[in-house]
């Protein structure tokens, strides 16, 4: 049985689209959900301030990082590799959780 596709049409306020710019993302889970916190830090403060919250559940998150890595793809494929220089080094990005 073939699904039909859906056209949807979405919405933007103001403030929404202006965008939020986030250095920082803090990640943890349920078994029921993940919470994603975007923040940003700025060197040499020792706080960093959140801005969003976006909570999903497991099945969203895997589909975002699905997608998420279809688009570094494309991307990549356009305008060329993304370098990831100091990235280990940094205390302020994104930054996966210490592998054991």
């Amino acid at each position: 049985m073939e699904q039909k596709m859906r056209k949807i049409e979405f919405e933007m306020g103001e403030k929404e689209m202006e965008g939020i710019y986030s250095n920082m993302v803090l990640i943890t889970h349920s078994s029921h959900e993940f919470i994603l916190d975007f923040a940003r830090m700025m060197p040499g403060l020792e706080k960093a301030k959140i801005y969003a919250r976006i909570i999903m559940t497991p099945q969203h998150a895997k589909s975002l990082l699905v997608t998420l890595e279809d688009n570094i793809k494309k991307f990549e494929e356009k305008f060329g590799k993304i370098e990831m220089k100091g990235y280990k080094e940094s205390k302020i990005g994104f930054a996966p959780g210490k592998k054991e």
